[in-house]
């Protein structure tokens, strides 16, 4: 039987493992086949073309074949844009590929959240601060969204009630949209929760979550972080706790 072979595969590197003296193990997130792991055989020799090109946050186009877990690559090119990030801009792109790493099953495509994490790769490499952060918030709720992880955002997740748009509602991992208590720290109001929900359904989601996002990004922030370490079963993440430890120096 002939083994598959795919050519100009969207594509970005997740991240890269050393596999023997030349070569390297690639995670890489496809557009159209999903998170995948590809063997790049002679990678790390000077000569290789591969060198320059297999890094995070670049756009690709790839050609791989096989049929085993780990196939093989075959060419890769640079598909241009921007430089490699720096500094908070560079950590950020890493959480991104860690969130990837953990919640998304090899194989299992995802063409939307593919097109999403190409938006804020754009963002990350050309904005800082507050549009950056709104950023990262966009792409956890879509994320969260696309793998069946967030919950409905205009109704109480247990009771399924409409929300009051001026009452107060928190978000929780074990039981989704609920009534913020008085000792929740974090919540936003009936109406801020049903825009974001509308946002993260609209047909290109991106432009209008990200706006969504700006305006609550302090009390929105503390609640997806708590439900994606709850779903990733961790308590921080690394690069999350690499950002913690850096700007404690």
């Amino acid at each position: 039987m002939a083994t598959k072979r795919i050519s100009e595969e969207p594509a970005y590197v997740l991240h890269r493992y050393d596999w023997s003296e030349s070569s390297l193990i690639l995670e890489v997130f496809t557009r159209h086949h999903g998170r995948i792991a590809l063997v790049a055989k002679g990678a790390k020799r000077p000569t290789s073309s591969f060198r320059p090109i297999l890094l995070p946050m670049q756009p690709l186009h790839l050609a791989f074949g096989g049929d085993a877990e780990i196939r093989t690559l075959k060419s890769a090119e640079w598909q241009g844009g921007h430089v490699m990030p720096s500094g908070d801009a560079l950590l950020s792109g890493y959480y991104l590929n860690e969130l990837l790493l953990t919640l998304l099953a090899r194989d299992d495509p995802h063409p939307r959240l593919f097109d999403v994490y190409d938006q804020v790769v754009e963002v990350i490499a050309s904005e800082h601060g507050e549009i950056l952060q709104a950023a990262l918030r966009t792409f956890e709720l879509l994320l969260l969204r696309e793998i069946g992880l967030l919950p409905q955002l205009d109704v109480q997740t247990m009771t399924l009630r409409e929300l009051n748009w001026d009452a107060r509602y928190t978000l929780v991992p074990e039981g989704g949209l609920r009534q913020a208590h008085a000792d929740d720290r974090a919540h936003l109001s009936g109406a801020q929760w049903v825009v974001l929900q509308e946002a993260v359904h609209a047909t290109a989601p991106f432009t209008r979550t990200l706006r969504a996002c700006a305006e609550v990004m302090g009390e929105l922030k503390p609640q997806l972080r708590a439900l994606l370490h709850y779903h990733c079963g961790v308590k921080t993440l690394r690069t999350r706790q690499m950002m913690i430890d850096i700007q404690s120096l």
